[in-house]
């Protein structure tokens, strides 16, 4: 907090105190894996985890290589269907890699 600006709103300061100790990480990831199982479904979404996001692109772990090739095929679909519930993510690309969830 500078000096000489005045009073500093509440909510800035809440958020800022959340974002130093990592609280708002548990909510974000939560909101990820709701967001994600409502796109590909429930029986998708069992099979896979919904990982980190860096510029533009989301990581997915899925359970097995045919998964993967499905979800490989439904990408343009999902990508949309994200951007369209979440605009501040702006995904451009989905990266599917077959692993342990």
């Amino acid at each position: 907090m500078a000096k000489g600006r005045g009073p500093t709103p509440i909510g800035n300061v809440v958020a800022e105190i959340m974002a130093r100790r990592g609280l708002g990480r548990g909510r974000l990831a939560a909101a990820k894996r709701d967001v994600w199982r409502k796109i590909v479904g429930e029986s998708v979404a069992e099979l896979t985890k919904c990982g980190e996001m860096r510029r533009g692109r989301l990581e997915v772990v899925v359970a097995n290589s045919t998964l993967m090739q499905e979800l490989t095929f439904r990408k343009p679909e999902i990508i949309a269907a994200l951007n369209q519930d979440i605009p501040d993510w702006n995904i451009q690309e989905i990266r599917f890699r077959v692993g342990q969830l």
